[in-house]
């Protein structure tokens, strides 16, 4: 009996590969020496992807210290795979939302500086090749702060450097990109990029993503008329048009950014994911497939780690696709439509969510013995 365990982490309960592990000790008590598990942690490019990719491909953790969207020093954590190539980034580590309270939120001076700071770290360990989720920001000013963090320069009229932030571009008039880091144009860099939201307009970055920023009606035009304008110069003096390219608006832009000054490709976590650590290639003589996460519901067909991950299990052959979750959300029958052939919830009973966190590692366990028990029997 091969199984092939590929969870995303349970956010706030259990990496990706505690979750893994857990599973696997839960199956090894239901078939003892007849299993044979192979572990593959998973992400979809958001928050975990870093850890979960170190974990599946024998990375190295490191921490830097960065500045963070209001400009105050952070403290970042990037990751170095096994083939000392490959770097892992978040930029929610560097510029994320959950690192401003929310009393001091302000996406018009918010910046993505420390997001190329953490680049740049991981071009001086060696990087070839970069990876980059880009949820959960907290920035609206199109990677500006990430192309000035990396050596560029953005001038106004007056020759002034911009100051940081959306609101500023709405003054830029010139792209100084002379001394960028010259090691960029030797690197890949891969962007996780789930939304294709384009960079201005009614379903924009400022407009969709800002008020979750802190960005009231007001502040919402201002900063969506700043990245028009910016879009205008990028075009006129880089040769790029990034304004409607769908996943320019991820990230409060940042995703434009990328592809304007870093020549970045977008593409959707899961596969990223996918493809790094050779999971087709991993489950081709396997009998089940494992996947799951904190919650699966109607949004789990959207990119997510368990339909990725059972969509890749059907690529190669008719895999069973057995999905865990802490929670059960409205409409999460629609993932059985996306070739995961049965979801079961890990909680035992009622209970707080705190609880649930609490005790994540032993419910897995628990649920994985007995669907091992179950499967045994059936294949008996």
């Amino acid at each position: 009996m091969k199984v092939v365990i590929a969870p995303d982490s349970f956010k706030e309960s259990m990496t990706a590969m505690q979750a893994a592990e857990s599973i696997e000790r839960g199956f090894r008590q239901g078939f003892g020496n007849e299993l044979q598990a192979e572990l593959i942690p998973m992400a979809d490019g958001g928050e975990g992807t870093t850890t979960s990719m170190a974990d599946a491909l024998n990375g190295t953790m490191y921490e830097t210290t960065v500045t963070g969207p209001n400009g105050t020093p952070v403290k970042a954590g990037y990751a170095l795979m096994g083939d000392g190539r490959t770097a892992v980034i978040e930029m929610a580590e560097a510029s994320g939302l959950a690192l401003i309270p929310k009393v001091e939120r302000n996406p018009l001076h918010a910046t993505s500086y420390g997001t190329g700071e953490l680049i740049q770290a991981a071009l001086d360990k060696g990087a070839g090749k970069i990876i980059l989720g880009i949820g959960g920001s907290a920035t609206n000013d199109g990677g500006a702060g990430m192309f000035q963090a990396l050596g560029g320069r953005l001038i106004d009229a007056f020759g002034e450097e911009l100051a940081p932030g959306g609101e500023a571009l709405a003054r830029l008039t010139h792209i100084d990109a002379s001394q960028l880091d010259q090691r960029l144009q030797q690197t890949d860099i891969i962007t996780a990029c789930d939304v294709n939201n384009p960079l201005t307009g009614r379903n924009g970055a400022s407009a969709v993503y800002g008020p979750q920023k802190g960005a009231d009606e007001d502040m919402t035009k201002t900063l969506d008329h700043a990245l028009s304008h910016y879009a205008e110069i990028i075009e006129t003096q880089l040769g790029k048009n990034v304004d409607n390219l769908p996943g320019a608006g991820a990230a409060g832009g940042l995703g434009a950014g990328l592809k304007a000054f870093l020549n970045a490709s977008l593409e959707p976590g899961i596969d990223i994911v996918l493809k790094e650590t050779h999971f087709r290639e991993r489950i081709q003589e396997a009998d089940l497939v494992i996947t799951g996460e904190g919650k699966i519901d109607h949004q789990t067909i959207n990119g997510k780690t368990p339909v990725g991950v059972a969509e890749a299990a059907n690529d190669v052959k008719s895999i069973p696709v057995l999905a865990f979750c802490g929670q059960l959300g409205e409409g999460y029958e629609d993932v059985y439509s996306h070739r995961i052939t049965a979801v079961f919830s890990i909680m035992p009973g009622p209970g707080s969510v705190e609880t649930a966190m609490e005790n994540g590692v032993a419910y897995i366990e628990k649920l994985a013995r007995n669907v091992a028990a179950v499967w045994k029997t059936a294949r008996h």
